[in-house]
């Protein structure tokens, strides 16, 4: 009996595999007959279209003014709050008039003796009473109680610290009773002052960058920046998008042998204030005159090594890896091939990782992108 029941077991267990032997070959045979696994291909996509270039820099400010004491002696009293917005000629601080207001009416007397001696002088040389030469060392000495009486009304208008430029304060750097210096050498730093609308943005260009630049100025493709209002525009950390326009309106006149790069500054707009000075920020520019590129999906061009290749299906079906020049990114999903693809090319759109070299597809086209 127990016999039996293995026979039929040996039996039900051959027919299931050759049932799956049976079905394995007419798949086999259907996709022979049918010239193998289906793939999806695609022509290149041709699109008119302007590359861009992608720089990493920082803003700084328009201008930027280190407020500095030009006259000795304590600081008597502070006329701004920490960061506020300034206007040129708005009072910061107040250095200790009176040792100056003193100065003042000390040379004030002194030019009017002056004046009285010179004019006594001249009546006398007129009368022939007096000498020339009195005449002229009593002018002399005129000229340097003049000279004197500017000097000190200068200096007491020094000791009222003004803003130089609209813009932000910094923090004040020195308190109220401290002493502060007004020497050429060693004066005094009080606060700075930045100026931020507009506000610059600097950037570094490559070598390789600026020599591409050059000649496609020379072959009329792209007009220098050095001449053409370029349109520059940035993201910040934060954001997904170049919100930010602003334009190109500098480059340096040499590159740096250190770093090997070209400084470049744009300016921008920035009444609400949101670009600060110090603030990081992705930039990009126009890289290329507009032209006819040849794009497929970033997501279809493999590695070979060292070689990128894009998979296309010859004229016989099958699959064949084809050597191709990358060119940037566009619109984050399409990639530019300089080299390597032509209009009549079936480009493996899906399913790169399955298929091989020599490999029998067949082609299913689908719908190209415009």
């Amino acid at each position: 009996m127990f016999v039996i029941i293995q026979n039929r077991f040996k039996i039900s267990a051959c027919v299931v595999v050759a049932s799956m032997m049976l079905l394995a070959a007419c798949d086999d045979e259907k996709e022979k007959e049918a010239g193998g696994p289906p793939i999806k291909v695609g022509a290149p996509i041709y699109k008119e279209l302007t590359e861009w270039d992608e720089f990493t820099g920082r803003f700084r400010a328009s201008n930027r003014v280190e407020v500095r004491a030009r006259v000795s002696g304590y600081l008597a009293e502070l006329h701004f709050k920490d960061g506020e917005k300034v206007k040129q000629g708005d009072l910061l601080f107040t250095i200790d008039q009176r040792p100056y207001q003193i100065d003042l009416q000390s040379a004030q007397s002194a030019y009017v003796r002056g004046q009285k001696d010179y004019d006594r002088a001249k009546k006398l040389q007129q009368s022939s009473a007096g000498t020339m030469q009195l005449l002229d060392q009593r002018q002399q000495e005129m000229n340097a109680a003049k000279s004197a009486l500017d000097r000190a009304r200068l200096n007491l208008e020094f000791t009222q610290v003004i803003s130089p430029i609209d813009g932000r304060v910094s923090r004040h750097l020195v308190d109220v009773g401290n002493l502060v210096s007004g020497e050429d050498n060693g004066a005094t730093l009080l606060t700075t002052v930045v100026a931020t609308d507009p506000i610059d943005f600097y950037f570094e260009a490559s070598e390789q960058e600026m020599l591409k630049y050059i000649r496609l100025d020379r072959a009329g493709s792209r007009e220098s920046s050095r001449t053409a209002r370029r349109k520059m525009l940035v993201k910040l950390q934060d954001e997904k998008e170049f919100v930010h326009e602003g334009v190109i309106d500098f480059v340096d006149n040499e590159v740096d042998p250190d770093t090997g790069t070209l400084q470049g500054r744009a300016t921008f707009d920035n009444e609400d204030g949101l670009l600060l000075p110090g603030v990081f920020g992705r930039g990009r520019m126009a890289g290329s005159g507009r032209y006819e590129a040849t794009l497929v999906p970033d997501e279809v061009v493999g590695t070979n090594q060292t070689q990128k290749i894009v998979y296309v299906v010859n004229k016989d079906n099958m699959i064949e890896p084809r050597n191709v020049v990358l060119g940037p990114l566009h619109d984050g999903a399409l990639r530019i091939i300089r080299e390597g693809l032509s209009r009549d090319d079936r480009v493996v759109m899906a399913g790169i990782m399955m298929v091989r070299p020599g490999m029998k597809v067949t082609p299913v086209p689908v719908d190209e992108k415009k």
